[in-house]
């Protein structure tokens, strides 16, 4: 206040401008309204930003490029000339590939009821009334009948899946299947005559091509950027193990400086050929918008694990078989490495398709299928590309000279059969459908997507292992059925059922057979 004072009583310009409109003011009534709007005006324009600005978030956060709802959008698009990239053929590269990618790439919208008690209760003791939770991202179509790749996380947990066309028609769409650990999932809707994107080959992508992202960024439809590749095989520690499954993460993202923001989940990461070579899945950001960076799950991955689902309902994971390290200085020296790469062998696994080709520790995988895997992430993005019961040559450096060997991959209890998720499939019984499950810890009858009915009023989740009913040990999804059966024969009012979260949790519900 006193410095305040001080300026008021100095005879500067300012101050003697400030005296004039004020006795303007006063000599016309009129004007005293026109200044205050004026300076009320600039009170908004000045204060606003500070009043208003958001907390500071974690410098070091990486975001799905998920959708933010419409509240989140910017309330105002500056123009500006575009920056003259590269040669007129390179610009006219560019367009034919965004025409080729717009009819491709999708918007996709869901809906989530949000059901169940409240934490907290409303004044009157009353549970809160159940709640749609809306989302928006991006898919890609794959083939012209109607089949959709997006990623995991833009359809997770919802009840309602919607596809928004280029041209403008809207599909229902239902899920096939869906895997965490690479972020992918696909769709499918009842439609032909579509436009598919091809398929291009990730492996051949170089640091330094230009890329075009497609998508639906903050909700608007039919969104082409432009940038060069970064870096390959990042691991960025994004996504989630599922322990219950035994199912960890893979992740060796392909980083591009094409601008990504909320909404461009799922959809196309192009070439200037127009072939799919990646699906745009995360942001590295302060904010939660983009910033510089965007990651994208690489063509090749993605496809596998995209067909595994359109033709078995689930991922056949190949494993090696061994338990494995990064390669650093001090190893690459003590073994005689003449480059500071590969994957260090530190054992294998009883049984296992690397036990039998003959790897044993201290063999450094260099390659695998002729690509090499000089990174962990490379390793088990080329692994995850084949299926249990495939061949492959592995190239490893052992006693200081190349060795070739043939590895059968093998699923993680060591068989080469493919699993079929179709055979275990059961019709609807009380809102959900099954599918045997079992791993070295526990069997039960695991809950497919988007339960319905008895068993979504019971609160139980997809990928929820149950194993017991009424006390007694499910061993599959016969078992479970028989159970339920035998106690609506039996007239009862419901059956308690024990199970294992997908967070890992030991659980009970009670599962009501009334309507």
């Amino acid at each position: 206040m006193g410095l305040f004072k001080k300026f008021w009583h100095t005879k500067t310009p300012v101050r003697l401008l400030f005296g004039q409109v004020f006795s303007a003011m006063k000599k016309h009534p009129f004007i005293s309204s026109f200044v205050a709007a004026v300076f009320g005006g600039l009170l908004v324009l000045t204060l606003g930003p500070f009043s208003f600005s958001p907390e500071k978030p974690h410098p070091d956060f990486v975001y799905p490029a998920f959708w933010s709802p419409p509240a989140a959008k910017p309330h105002g698009f500056a123009t500006a000339s575009a920056p003259n990239k590269g040669t007129s053929d390179e610009a006219a590269g560019f367009r034919l590939a965004a025409n080729a990618a717009l009819d491709a790439v999708v918007h996709i919208r869901t809906q989530q009821n949000i059901t169940g008690s409240n934490r907290w209760p409303s004044l009157f003791g009353q549970n809160a009334a159940p709640r749609v939770q809306y989302g928006s991202g991006s898919g890609v179509i794959l083939y012209d009948s109607g089949f959709i790749v997006t990623n995991h996380h833009v359809i997770q947990d919802a009840d309602v899946i919607e596809i928004g066309l280029n041209d403008n028609r809207n599909y229902k769409a239902r899920l096939l299947g869906s895997d965490p650990a690479t972020d992918i999932a696909v769709l499918q809707i009842d439609a032909s005559g579509l436009t598919a994107l091809p398929w291009g080959n990730s492996d051949k992508v170089h640091v330094g091509d230009w890329v075009l992202a497609v998508g639906n960024p903050f909700d608007l439809t039919s969104t082409v950027t432009a940038g060069i590749v970064s870096a390959k095989a990042r691991n960025l520690h994004l996504l989630k193990p599922d322990r219950v499954h035994e199912v960890f993460p893979v992740e060796s993202f392909i980083q591009t400086d094409a601008a990504v923001n909320p909404g461009n989940s799922g959809g196309a990461l192009v070439n200037t050929s127009g072939e799919l070579i990646g699906i745009n899945t995360a942001i590295a950001s302060k904010t939660g918008s983009y910033s510089g960076y965007s990651f994208a799950v690489p063509a090749n991955l993605a496809k596998k694990v995209a067909l595994d689902l359109i033709e078995f309902g689930q991922v056949q994971r190949a494993y090696l078989g061994v338990t494995i390290r990064a390669v650093d200085e001090r190893i690459a020296a003590q073994l005689g490495l003449p480059e500071v790469e590969g994957v260090l062998v530190s054992s294998t696994a009883t049984g296992s398709g690397a036990q039998e080709a003959g790897l044993k520790s201290g063999d450094v995988i260099l390659t695998v299928d002729g690509a090499p895997t000089s990174t962990l992430p490379l390793l088990l993005e080329r692994v995850n590309q084949f299926r249990p019961g495939e061949f492959t040559d592995v190239q490893i450096w052992r006693d200081r000279e190349l060795v070739s060997v043939q590895v059968e991959l093998r699923d993680r209890d060591g068989k080469s059969t493919l699993a079929n998720a179709a055979d275990d499939r059961k019709g609807s019984l009380l809102g959900g459908q099954f599918k045997n499950f079992k791993n070295s810890k526990l069997s039960g009858a695991e809950v497919l997507p988007h339960p319905n009915g008895a068993f979504a009023r019971a609160n139980i989740s997809s990928g929820t292992v149950i194993t017991t009913a009424d006390g007694k040990p499910i061993d599959g999804v016969d078992s479970l059925i028989k159970s339920i059966k035998s106690a609506q024969k039996a007239n009862k009012r419901g059956v308690l059922l024990e199970g294992i979260s997908p967070n890992g949790e030991k659980h009970f519900w009670a599962l009501s057979l009334r309507p």
